[in-house]
């Protein structure tokens, strides 16, 4: 069992920052790419940022510039830096990670969600 536990949602005006992270527990034991997702009501869920194992970054254009994905390797935890928060930003964020329980298939994991929402 893989458990990802998530935290630092809220409520912030717009201008203000907010600091996601999500922990990675249990039977994982090789962890390739951490990602964040956001979902807007009546929307699709939209890859917002990812980080490799290697430690390279990717971010969606929307929040290029404002948000910064970071990884803490030893504690198994993801972290998302958002600055300059704005209405359009508001959403349920979700934690994902690749990784395995063994041998060499990768899968998918994902945390609960947090709530984020921007007022203007």
């Amino acid at each position: 069992q893989v458990q990802l536990v998530e935290s630092g949602g809220g409520l912030v005006q717009a201008g203000g920052s907010l600091r996601l992270s999500c922990a990675a527990s249990g039977s994982i034991t090789r962890i390739n790419a951490m990602d964040w997702y956001r979902q807007a009501p009546g929307t699709q869920r939209e890859l917002v940022a990812t980080i490799t194992s290697g430690g390279s970054t990717h971010y969606a254009d929307s929040v290029k510039g404002r948000f910064t994905i970071s990884r803490d390797y030893a504690r198994n935890t993801v972290y998302l830096q958002m600055n300059s928060l704005k209405p359009e930003d508001t959403g349920v964020y979700y934690c994902n990670v690749v990784g395995s329980t063994g041998g060499i298939n990768l899968s998918n994991y994902w945390g609960q969600g947090t709530q984020v929402t921007v007022s203007s």
